[in-house]
């Protein structure tokens, strides 16, 4: 049994009796070194055949001190394999003791120093990811649930390394939890992927600072390196956040896009001999990855006062982006977030201030997209008859405040919600903004959106204040404001 035990061992091992002979001399000795155990059990020391001559002095010398001496000793010696060559390893000498305590010999275990040094490598390694890696690093099991976090993944996800262990991933994520264990999964049946994924994922942790979170991430399938055929112990996944860095690059991406968007319906409305055509031009070209629809209101009556008068009825704080309610229904919300106050939406407008407010803006419909299939803007014929528009729809807010005001229908929107501004079914996003042009108020430009796009942002209406002036000022040339 003994032998057995001897042999199964993964270091190299060679016991001495006191005058040196060799007793025992495992299977991973003779692997390293080329002697099998019949061919050095029974030799003296090791001088000649396993040991050059011109280094056993020393050899030996560290033997007998380990024989003296309590504990075990490390020490660094060259060795000599059969066919001639040094392998440096590493040993560890310690000595055997009879029942009396008297010194029966040593034994000595050593391995290869690269092996031993790849060994140090990797437990070096694998307490730096555990402990000082800039990347988050979690090892998730068979079962696809957190066995061993590191300190950096731990603060990302918002919870203690100790309260993610054994928790399922759903319990963590919130959106993306889908995502992320098929590909664990895959990595669990095929290994490793050829590359880095990026994942989408919306924490569940109230400190979670951004909604979702973009974090790249690459799996390693892993195995235990003592059984002979290799069985996954799970996955590390290895992950970094780069929300910020997405969101720039989608940022300048939807730039570059819109930029090139105004530029081609510059050079299209270029070719077209009748200005209330490129009008139209420009409107296409504008709902492209922009909205669903839009609306183009011409204004029939004087615009409102000059620069810098405020009308008496307009009570609230004359904000250019925040709609404080049309005057329709209480499911209104303001224009978003960061740019109005919460919860402004309501019912506003209702006095008699209000209705005089908009009885000074008659808009009247003159080009509008397609509701239903897609297709070019079509102008509308010159009935003269305006939009019956309450008194505080965002048209008439836009026209009166010079400038855009947004609207949203919330997360639950009401029946009749979009008809009830006139507005095409299914909209749930509206964006007005005023067409200006030669220092006069032409009418509103309207965009709109369905539940599949998000609200309209700060951006977004920058964008639609530069299309509104490219269309006023094809409209103006057109002499359709006049009429």
């Amino acid at each position: 049994m003994l032998a057995a035990l001897l042999d199964g061992m993964d270091a190299a091992l060679v016991a001495f009796a006191a005058d040196g002979t060799v007793t025992h001399w495992n299977h991973e000795a003779a692997r390293i070194l080329g002697w099998t155990t019949e061919e050095a059990v029974g030799r003296t020391g090791l001088t000649g055949w396993a040991v050059r001559v011109e280094d056993a002095d020393g050899i030996e010398a560290a033997l007998a001190a380990a024989m003296r001496s309590p504990g075990r000793q490390v020490h660094e010696f060259a060795l000599l394999t059969k066919d001639g060559h040094r392998v440096l390893v590493r040993t560890q000498s310690s000595a055997v003791r009879g029942p009396g305590g008297r010194v029966a010999g040593v034994y000595c275990a050593f391995s290869e120093v690269h092996t031993q040094i790849d060994l140090e490598r990797s437990i070096a390694l694998s307490e730096a990811l555990f402990e000082d890696a800039s990347w988050g690093v979690v090892l998730v099991d068979a079962d696809l649930r957190p066995a061993v976090v590191n300190a950096h993944a731990a603060r990302t996800l918002g919870v203690g390394r100790t309260a993610l262990l054994g928790r399922p991933l759903g319990e963590l994520l919130v959106q993306g939890v889908e995502e992320l264990e098929c590909a664990l999964q895959h990595v669990l049946a095929e290994g490793a992927p050829p590359a880095v994924a990026e994942l989408w994922v919306t924490l569940r942790s109230e400190e979670a600072e951004l909604p979702r979170r973009c974090w790249r991430s690459g799996f390693v399938r892993l195995a235990s390196p003592l059984a002979e055929e290799p069985v996954p112990l799970g996955v590390a996944w290895l992950f970094q956040d780069i929300t910020e860095a997405k969101r720039t690059e989608q940022e300048n991406s939807l730039l570059r896009f819109r930029a090139r968007q105004l530029h081609r319906a510059g050079r299209a409305a270029a070719e077209c001999p009748d200005p209330a055509e490129a009008a139209a031009v420009h409107l296409d070209f504008a709902l492209a990855g922009f909205a669903d629809h839009g609306l183009v209101d011409l204004a029939t009556r004087p615009g409102p006062a000059p620069y810098g008068a405020v009308p008496d009825d307009l009570t609230d704080d004359g904000g250019w982006d925040v709609d404080p309610g049309d005057g329709i229904g209480r499911s209104d919300v303001a224009a978003g977030g960061e740019d109005g106050p919460a919860g402004a939406g309501g019912e506003a407008g209702t006095g008699g201030g209000g209705a005089a407010a908009g009885a000074e803006c008659a808009l009247v419909r003159t080009l509008a997209s397609p509701a239903g299939s897609p297709g070019p803007s079509e102008a509308l014929s010159a009935t003269g008859i305006p939009m019956p528009y309450a008194s505080g729809h965002p048209a008439v807010q836009a026209y009166r405040r010079r400038g855009p005001v947004r609207t949203s229908a919330g997360a639950a929107p009401a029946e009749g919600w979009a008809a009830a501004r006139r507005w095409p079914d299914g909209t749930v996003h509206g964006l007005c903004t005023v067409l200006r042009s030669r220092g006069r108020t032409l009418g509103v430009l309207t965009f709109l959106r369905s539940p599949a796009r998000r609200p309209f942002d700060r951006a977004d209406a920058d964008y639609a204040e530069e299309v509104a002036a490219r269309i006023a000022t094809a409209l103006d040339l057109s002499g359709a404001a006049s009429r």
